[in-house]
């Protein structure tokens, strides 16, 4: 049986939904850059290198040639980081299928894409690349998820957002097991922008973590960060991805209270699995941000950190999407500073927080 469907990009999150799918006795093809997880895959039905310990079931396939990949799917889902979105998609234009718009294409990827008038939505984006049945028609899913609790049966959430209402319920039916349940919206700039930006209030909150996990302020000595600190700190960061998603074109208000708006800032900010969270605590704990000197020379060599946390090349967007449409985001700015460094963290959570309180 030839699979219908095939996911572009064998990291963590796209082998976990790929998973899911092949649970359900569906053959499924993953393109894996990687020549060494796509025989881990294939010949030992595990990927060590980006999910371990999960087994995968024999109707998990991998490939390391993109264009077969790609080939006569019915479904297409794009899981490739950010960073390579766009030299991937270009790789797989000419594929008949997609030519033809026969393929329906899902993005799963988190982030924003860089443009020459400034940084964009990952659909809008791909719409200008992709063949003209596209447009409005593709599907964007998020939610409050880890590759690791999905691949492992645990109860998730997730959002099938797309203009094109038959399409987000293709794939949401394509997603859905007793495990996995995936819910439909109209509203696809929202969803994109809070899955974007809590990536970077998530840094945010991972460095005042090991802040309360040591025990004191620096500046005084004293223990002031707490529990009620970090939930202070996750509420005026939904504030300032509201914000952003509406300046953007966010069409319902109750986008960034749903599971797809608090529920993935949530669970990307508390939970241990968190790739930024883990990224925000390191930068305190363990000094990761001395080797760089700047933000860009922090994104260029990325791969050095050992891990992707898809909040550092959101920083400096949202910081350029914050200034162009006005909007007071002192988390999201702060953390650029951060970042790019400008300041220390410790300096920007003391002013932050006394800025809150006056």
């Amino acid at each position: 049986m030839t699979a219908q469907t095939a996911v572009i990009g064998a990291g963590a999150w796209g082998t976990a939904v790929a998973k899911v799918i092949a649970d359900k006795g569906e053959e499924v093809i993953v393109w894996s850059l990687e020549e060494d997880t796509r025989d881990d895959i294939n010949l030992r039905h595990r990927n060590t290198r980006y999910l371990p310990g999960v087994d995968l079931p024999e109707q998990l396939k991998a490939t390391s040639d993109i264009i077969d990949a790609a080939s006569g799917r019915k479904y297409l889902i794009l899981a490739v980081p950010s960073l390579y979105l766009l030299q991937t998609i270009r790789k797989i234009l000419a594929v008949p299928a997609i030519q033809e718009g026969e393929t329906a294409i899902a993005v799963i990827t988190k982030g924003f894409l860089p443009a020459e008038k400034g940084p964009r939505l990952i659909l809008e984006t791909l719409e200008d690349y992709l063949p003209g049945f596209y447009r409005q028609s593709l599907v964007y899913i998020a939610g409050p998820s880890h590759a690791e609790e999905v691949s492992r049966g645990k109860i998730t959430g997730l959002i099938a957002a797309s203009e094109n209402a038959k399409n987000s319920i293709r794939f949401r039916d394509l997603l859905k097991s007793k495990n996995l349940f995936v819910f439909s919206s109209f509203d696809v700039r929202g969803v994109q922008v809070a899955a974007a930006a809590k990536n970077v209030i998530a840094i945010a909150f991972g460095m005042l973590d090991a802040f309360k996990i040591m025990g004191e302020d620096i500046a005084d000595g004293v223990n002031r960060f707490g529990d009620g600190t970090e939930s202070m700190l996750l509420a005026a960061g939904l504030n300032e991805i509201q914000s952003l998603g509406m300046a953007m074109g966010a069409t319902h208000p109750e986008t960034f209270t749903s599971i797809s708006g608090i529920g993935d800032l949530d669970v990307t900010c508390r939970s241990v699995l968190g790739r930024n969270r883990r990224f925000g605590k390191e930068i305190i704990e363990k000094k990761i941000l001395a080797p760089f000197k700047d933000l860009d020379d922090l994104t260029a060599r990325i791969s050095e950190i050992g891990y992707l946390p898809e909040g550092v090349a959101a920083a400096k967007y949202v910081k350029i999407l914050a200034e162009k449409h006005r909007l007071k985001m002192p988390i999201s700015v702060g953390l650029h500073q951060i970042l790019n460094r400008e300041i220390e963290p410790i300096d920007f959570l003391g002013n932050f927080l006394n800025e809150l309180g006056h």
